[in-house]
């Protein structure tokens, strides 16, 4: 297994972690946010934390959650004025980012995903000649515009329309190429990628836990992602290509991306963690991504 840090990254700080939550800086804005994975104490006092943190995500205990890892029940408590919404950058790929605190307890990035934006900008580099890209389940866009600005003829799926809509707003605001934008859920448009035997050089798959798609289509990881893999496997160039898989469902190894991959490409795959520094020295493993290139 290969650990990978976000690194070099002076718009984003995990200040501590601990009893369930963890504490972030970005920008100018500090916000305290549940995190299930931090299971041990916290290094700073939670007194020192309220102090430091302009708002704070709770959770609604009494309400049924989906699990999914991109939807939370709750709501904020502003300790201190937060903006409606506001900018950070990734100076090393020109990425501009709008963020915000959503309903949901998100903000429109999932910091741990550096460094396989660093893997998407090296692929595509290297494979050249404007490789197609297909980035499924896309959120708001950061490794689309990573690709795109790496030379990737780019399509960018989500099921949502308004973050497909907070997707363009980054492209705008970081300058990128052109991105092919579609709202649709994902295994419908693999499939019928694949009856039309279109072909991809790169393909990123960011699946949630549990999610709906935009007419209501369930997805849950666990039932649908060897149909998924296998679908994605068939559209990839045989001469020269990528495939990413994040996992954030607490509990799978990355050997089972590794299975699903070896199973359905017949070619070897690699696993890791992206993990996200802190001072303290506790670290935060925050998801597990399967890679395999040609």
């Amino acid at each position: 297994m290969i650990q990978e840090t976000v690194q070099d990254w002076k718009d984003y700080e995990l200040i501590d972690s601990g009893f369930g939550e963890k504490l972030e800086r970005f920008g100018q804005i500090v916000l305290i946010r549940p995190e299930p994975q931090a299971l041990w104490p916290s290094n700073i006092s939670k007194e020192k934390w309220k102090s430091l943190a302009h708002a704070r995500f709770v959770r609604d205990n009494t309400k049924k959650s989906h699990r999914d890892s991109q939807n939370e029940n709750g709501g904020w408590d502003y300790f201190k004025k937060v903006p409606a919404s506001w900018i950070i950058e990734y100076k090393s790929f020109n990425l501009k980012l709008k963020l915000s605190c959503t309903s949901f307890g998100h903000l429109g990035v999932f910091v741990e995903q550096v460094s396989n934006w660093h893997f998407i900008d090296e692929q595509v580099r290297r494979i050249g000649n404007k490789p197609r890209v297909l980035n499924l389940f896309a959120y708001t866009g950061a490794a689309s515009i990573v690709a795109a600005n790496a030379g990737a003829d780019v399509t960018h799926l989500d099921a949502v329309r308004n973050v497909v809509t907070w997707a363009n707003e980054n492209k705008q605001l970081s300058n990128a190429p052109e991105i092919r934008w579609l709202v649709e859920d994902a295994l419908k448009f693999v499939k019928r990628q694949v009856k039309k035997g279109q072909i991809y050089h790169g393909i990123i798959l960011d699946p949630p836990a549990y999610g709906r798609g935009p007419d209501g289509e369930k997805w849950v990881l666990e039932d649908q992602i060897n149909e998924l893999v296998e679908l994605s496997t068939q559209l990839l160039d045989k001469e020269k290509h990528f495939l990413l898989l994040n996992l954030y469902s607490m509990g799978l190894s990355g050997t089972i991306g590794v299975n699903l991959f070896k199973s359905h490409l017949n070619e070897p795959a690699i696993w890791g963690e992206c993990i996200v520094p802190c001072k303290s020295g506790i670290h935060l493993p925050l998801c597990t991504w399967v890679r395999n290139y040609k």
